[in-house]
């Protein structure tokens, strides 16, 4: 899951609502629904990550099949799909992707449905990694999405293209990024090596010092 919150630039609720049939491994996408804006877009679907994601559809087809012999296996279609056959929200294509533990009682209708795995298991789980990887700084799942922005603007991609792949309405939010990078100084180069090129420090000091 953070996997492809880093590696397609995902936000957290967008993730977690991922179904099915938004993956789509022939293209190498993955459909991403903006459910406040109706603005769907897609983004790469990271080709390292095909195996295991396959391993997770075929997960989620035994854990539907079961919900289906249990006489239950409906899902919630988004509000876009809400006028399509009441037959769709049984397919597999309509599932989530990382389904929640156990089924949970609709509060409107009261039917018995499973839903995505809750925002707090991944903020847990990224936590639990975050302080055994040793590291001292907070960690959110924004974070990964932050990286992947960053991170294609470093490799030069433009500003436009990184404002479609996260999709921001506004190419100004996706500026922010523009100042991270310019902050970068990994890649800069400081002038005392441009006097010394494949000298070592302390070679270098003293040379100045003679």
């Amino acid at each position: 899951m953070v996997e492809l919150l880093y590696g397609s630039g995902l936000r957290g609720v967008e993730l977690l609502s991922l179904r099915v049939g938004d993956l789509d491994f022939d293209s190498g996408n993955i459909l991403v629904r903006d459910h406040r804006s109706d603005r769907d877009r897609t983004t790469p679907l990271p080709k390292v990550l095909i195996p295991a994601l396959r391993r997770q559809v075929g997960l989620v087809r035994l854990i539907h099949s079961q919900d289906l012999a249990d006489g239950h296996g409906t899902v919630l279609l988004p509000k876009s799909s809400e006028h399509s056959p009441s037959r769709l929200s049984r397919s597999l294509a309509w599932q989530y992707l990382f389904p929640a533990s156990r089924l949970s009682a609709d509060s409107e209708s009261g039917d018995l449905r499973r839903y995505h795995t809750h925002s707090t298991a991944l903020t847990k789980q990224i936590r639990h990694a975050v302080q055994a990887a040793g590291v001292d700084k907070p960690a959110q799942a924004r974070a990964f999405r932050h990286s992947f922005a960053t991170h294609l603007l470093e490799a030069g991609y433009d500003l436009r293209t990184v404002q479609q792949l996260l999709g921001h309405a506004d190419i100004g939010t996706t500026e922010i990024y523009t100042y991270l990078v310019d902050r970068n100084s990994r890649d800069v180069q400081s002038p005392l090596d441009w006097l010394f090129p494949g000298v070592s420090e302390s070679a270098a000091i003293y040379s100045l010092a003679a």
